[in-house]
């Protein structure tokens, strides 16, 4: 693997339909990528860019291939060690914030390290720094109810970082926001991985957000094709 953080080989997928067809979603797909690079995956919706999203953060398993991170091969790990993985080393931001209604902004972003277990004066610390990252100051104790699409999409953001993951993957991360927040959230997603030596895989329909990446391919007919046409 030399330097790189992450190594997918041979990469393949495939579900079984209502009627019996068994459908092809990933046919192969294969790619690396440095610590601190930021991989855009494009492609129209139902291409597969979730599905590969999935089995990179071990939220499913490949019918075929490897994938390494940091010389772990991960989709060899069983249950337990899988979500142990993903505790320490995966952060998430889906198109969906996927927060919980009931915790405050900050609660919802502490809520991982305080899982892991880690002492809640740090976990509620790191947390208030997140949010003032994210220009949310003041807006800590409220309500997830209370706070705007963009500003959820914020605290989402912030918690999928809370626990300095290694390895961030992003599921159309500004599809629900306006371009304003879009490009805000674009541009935190590529400096953390940038300044943090993380590696940060992208899905995303959104043609200025590939051109904040590193690299940007295509996921077409279940394979990766490179593509500078952004």
């Amino acid at each position: 693997m030399d330097d790189f953080g992450l190594d997918v080989v041979d990469l393949r997928k495939s579900f079984l339909a209502p009627n019996g067809d068994r459908i092809e979603v990933l046919r192969g797909v294969k790619f690396s990528a440095k610590h601190g690079e930021v991989i855009a995956i494009t492609g129209p919706s139902g291409s597969g860019k979730s599905t590969l999203l999935h089995l990179l953060g071990g939220l499913e398993n490949a019918d075929h291939g490897t994938i390494q991170f940091d010389g772990v091969e991960v989709s060899n790990l069983n249950s337990r060690k899988m979500a142990a993985f993903r505790r320490r080393q995966i952060g998430f931001v889906f198109q969906f914030h996927y927060l919980l209604p009931d915790l405050s902004a900050i609660e919802n972003v502490a809520l991982p390290l305080l899982i892991a277990r880690e002492k809640r004066q740090y976990a509620f610390s790191r947390a208030a720094n997140l949010l003032e990252d994210a220009h949310l100051v003041g807006r800590e104790d409220h309500p997830i109810s209370h706070l705007s699409g963009g500003e959820q999409q914020r605290v989402a953001l912030a918690r999928a970082l809370v626990t300095h993951p290694r390895l961030l993957l992003a599921d159309e991360p500004t599809g629900n926001v306006d371009a304003v927040i879009a490009e805000e959230l674009g541009k935190a997603l590529v400096s953390y991985a940038r300044n943090n030596g993380a590696v940060a895989v992208m899905a995303t329909h959104s043609a200025s957000l590939a051109s904040l990446c590193d690299r940007a391919y295509v996921l077409e007919g279940g394979r990766l094709k490179a593509t500078t046409d952004l």
